[in-house]
Order: C-alpha cells, then structure tokens, then sequence
C-alpha cells in the first residue's frame, strides 16, 4: 500500500492500525465471540439432555450442576476453540467477498499480504488469551469438570478416577521400589505390599506386608504381617512382626494418579509433577507430556487456521458463503481429527509426543502456505 493509501485509511491513536485494520479486527474478534455464545449454550443442552436423568437419580444439588456447567463452558470452549475459530472466520470473511468488500480493498493498492495483517493481530490476541487460560484458568476447571463426572455421572464412580489399581509397581525414588497387588484410594489401603530397596542394582533390603493403611491422625502407616529381610554380607537378617508403624515419604495415592490429573495442574505444577514421574519410571509419562505440549501447540494453530481461513474464503466463489463454509467445516474436523489421533498415538505407544503434538501444525501449516499462495495470485 503506498503512503497515500495508508494515510487516507488510518486512524490517529491506534498505534498504526487502520480504519480497515479496525473494521476487520472488530468483526474477527466480534464474530469469534458471537461464535462461542451460540455454540456454548448448544453444547450445554446437548449435555443435560444427556445427563439429566443420573443428576435427577443422584439428587445433585442445584449450585453444584451450576458450577459444574460453569467449568463445562471454559472446558469445552478451550477444546473445540480450533472449530470455534476456524468458523467465524470463514464467516465473516465470504461476507466480505461476497459484498465485494475485499475486491475494493485490494483494489484501493493494498497487498494480500497487508490485508492480512488485522488477522495475525487478531490471531495473536487469541492465542495470548487461550495461552493465559490454558496456563491458569483450565486446570482448575478441568478439575472441577471432571470430579464433578466421576463422582456423579460416570460408571465407577471416584474409583474410576484413578484408573487400574490393580499390579501397581512404581519407582519412589532412585533406590526405592513399591508394589501392591491392588489399592483402593478411598481408604487409602493396599494389599500385598513390598518395599525393596537397591544399591547399584543389588538388593539390600526388601519389606512386605499383607496390608498397609494410611492413618491420617498422626501420618504414618500401619504394615499387617509385616516382614523385613536384610540382605548382609554374612547372612541375611529377618524381622517380622503381626503390625507396625512406619512413616514412609511417599502416599499411597501416588501409586495411582488420578488419570487427569495433568489437566488439573498449573504449568509449574506440570513440570514438576512430570519431573516427579519420570524419576519414578511411569507408564504414563507420554499422556502427561501430551498435555504440556499441547498448552504452547494450540495457541499457534490460531495463526495457522486463521491464514487458512483467509485464504479458502476470500475469493468470491459460485456456491456463495455455502461453498466456504463447507470447504471451512471438513477443513476444521479434519485439523481436530489429526489432532486427536496423533495425541491418543504418542499416549498409547512410543511415538515422541512432542512430533505427535505438533505434526497437525506442521501439516496445516503448509497447507497454509500453499493456500496463501494460491489467494495471492
């Protein structure tokens, strides 16, 4: 666009943006917004037609369904987000094209790149704002979310939450080993326990008990037919015993995590707590990096959907909005679909999590550049 162009069009005090500029990023941001409060309500319904005959046999409180819908928005915003925004833009922009809006922009001297540019403004506020909600405000949700479903509507009820509790063998520390041949979390009671600890791959020292309990008056544990061996160098030492107490640095909850609890934790904690596992060689270390991974990955698909977006809908086609919004729509699941499929295949294999995360955002993205291309001609 030259200087004449630009000057025309700006607008003092926007810090460079221009009437255009803001014409486009009020309708991006406004036609998102919208977007989110049509379908929200929609998701809403569709969740208590489903569940409102097990809330009604439970007898859940009002203020309790009230929160939990409440975590239900920003849950289920922050996972369809992709569609949410994929979707207002093609809107709003065929309406564009349709009313020969972007023809006479492009026709004023301004480039397709320069049009562009109140999109990636927007797309950067987007991200900003579901990167901040990801990081703070939707582990806190997903917890509620999700203990609200345990507790009330899923089959198992709060033992569900914790997965298998059955043949739990964990690593506690460097040294230190637990099994338990299963544990309930609600009493905080494992059965056949063993305890063994190594030095340099030697055993030193193995402790087993036919039960151990947590007792939360004094935080200790009580070991039922409770045996030690010592290993020495002259013969091995036995202890045993019909109960006794140990305070052990370790709870038994972390035998079995929640199975989302890296939805729960804040990014700090989520480190911390996949630092925690990793030491202990858990099985479940992809599922919790997926979950890292994704917190940085999803913020950028709003700059590759939103170029995608652009470029599909800009040009004037014979099928009119219908045809945009169709190519929009199978374009959206197709990003969600990938996106699921490669999480769920670095959870359940050993395929890198972070290729798996970011291989929808690779693969878009250069549809992206292919398609931007293609609009510029």
């Amino acid at each position: 666009m030259d200087k004449k162009t630009e000057k025309r069009f700006s607008l003092p005090g926007l810090g460079g943006l221009t009437i255009i500029d803001k014409y486009i990023l009020k309708r991006y941001l406004a036609t998102f917004g919208v977007m989110l409060l049509l379908f929200i309500p929609i998701g809403i319904v569709i969740d208590v037609s489903e569940k409102i005959d097990k809330m009604l046999e439970n007898k859940i409180p009002f203020l309790d369904i009230a929160f939990y819908y409440y975590n239900f928005t920003i849950y289920f915003a922050n996972s369809l987000f992709p569609i949410f925004l994929f979707l207002s833009i093609i809107w709003f922009t065929s309406k564009l094209a349709n009313n020969t809006e972007i023809i006479a922009i492009l026709g004023s001297g301004i480039s397709f790149a320069r049009f562009l540019r109140p999109y990636i403004i927007g797309a950067s506020i987007v991200s900003i704002l579901v990167l901040l909600m990801g990081f703070f405000l939707v582990p806190s949700a997903s917890e509620e979310f999700n203990n609200f479903r345990y507790t009330y509507l899923k089959g198992g009820g709060k033992e569900a939450m914790h997965g298998d509790n059955t043949d739990v063998y964990r690593q506690i520390n460097d040294h230190e080993f637990i099994y338990v041949n299963s544990f309930n979390p609600e009493t905080k009671m494992a059965f056949n326990f063993s305890l063994e600890k190594f030095k340099k791959e030697q055993l030193m020292s193995k402790m087993t008990a036919s039960r151990i309990k947590w007792n939360p008056e004094d935080s200790t544990y009580t070991l039922y037919d409770y045996t030690k061996r010592t290993v020495g160098a002259m013969g091995d030492k036995i202890e045993k015993a019909p109960e006794k107490k140990f305070r052990f640095a370790f709870d038994l909850e972390d035998l079995t995590p929640l199975v989302y609890i890296a939805e729960t934790l804040s990014l700090s904690e989520l480190n911390a707590f996949i630092e925690k596992e990793r030491k202990r060689g858990s099985s479940n270390i992809n599922v919790y990096l997926v979950v890292l991974y994704k917190k940085y990955s999803v913020p950028v698909s709003a700059f590759i959907l939103t170029i995608i977006a652009v470029s599909v809908s800009a040009m004037k086609r014979r099928g009119g909005m219908g045809t945009n919004l169709a190519i929009g729509i199978a374009i959206a699941f197709a990003f969600v679909f990938f996106d699921k499929i490669f999480g769920t295949i670095a959870e359940k294999s050993s395929f890198s999590p972070l290729v798996a995360v970011w291989l929808p955002n690779i693969f878009f993205g250069i549809l992206a550049i292919y398609l931007l291309r293609n609009a510029k001609r």
